[in-house]
């Protein structure tokens, strides 16, 4: 495993693989089971894994939870050490040279549900994924289903414009009660964690969207949206001052 903190340093080993398969998976880091998942598909099916660990500043709303967005850069190396052949772990001032002048906007499907509630955080995203894409050049890159939305506009702007990437859709991992992995889990209180399992039964099992607005209110949740999108539930909720999504497959 190599790790790389200088692009240009990146681009010179990146000129020595021509001719293998890539396999890329993009994170900002406080890796779990879920990234493993990701990972290992990449392994599988590419000759050369990289990840990215750069916690990106552009798709924050809010200054407070950029700050406390866990960054343990060490403890992510030794989880996908056995899986990656390169870590490409950049800075902001690199990754944002026009000091984000330039950036990646979608008219439609980000204006809606996640970016109703976070305006811009989509732009951020998409932008740093096709920075990232240009840096990388995979052959594929793998995204989990848990962002569902996210990977329907990283999958709509590769076809836009014209990425020679294939973007991979893996399955939600989830712990025992069903909830999504995800790096906000960890910042829930005990009584939390264990009333949030709540939510992906309750997504599953309501027979419309305005019906598990209700359920998961009554049970203690504040709701910022839940809403079906080409047969899949969608839903973002509020627990002990941690938001959380998650979506099911109707």
């Amino acid at each position: 495993m190599r790790v790389w903190s200088n692009l240009p340093e990146w681009r010179a080993a990146r000129g020595t693989l021509t001719g293998q398969s890539i396999g890329f998976v993009p994170t900002m880091g406080a890796l779990h089971a879920g990234h493993r998942a990701l990972l290992a598909r990449a392994c599988a099916e590419n000759d050369c894994v990289v990840l990215s660990i750069f916690v990106n500043p552009t798709q924050f709303n809010h200054p407070a939870d950029l700050e406390k967005y866990p960054r343990t850069l060490e403890a992510d190396l030794m989880v996908a050490a056995d899986l990656i052949d390169h870590v490409i772990v950049p800075n902001a001032a690199e990754m944002y040279p026009d000091n984000y002048t330039y950036r990646v906007t979608e008219d439609s499907l980000s204006r809606r549900m996640e970016g109703a509630h976070r305006p811009g955080h989509f732009d951020g995203v998409l932008t740093v994924v096709l920075k990232l894409l240009n840096i990388v050049q995979p052959t594929r890159a793998y995204f989990g289903e848990k962002d569902w939305q996210q990977l329907r506009l990283v999958q709509g702007m590769v076809r836009a414009l014209l990425l020679p990437v294939e973007i991979i859709a893996c399955p939600t991992e989830r712990e025992s009660d069903g909830l999504a992995l995800s790096s906000r889990n960890r910042r829930l209180a005990p009584g939390a964690r264990e009333r949030a399992g709540l939510f992906p039964r309750i997504l599953r099992s309501a027979p419309n969207a305005a019906a598990a607005t209700t359920a998961l209110q009554a049970a203690g949740f504040e709701v910022d949206y839940v809403a079906d999108e080409a047969g899949v539930r969608l839903g973002a909720i509020h627990l002990d001052n941690v938001r959380l999504i998650d979506n099911v497959r109707l």
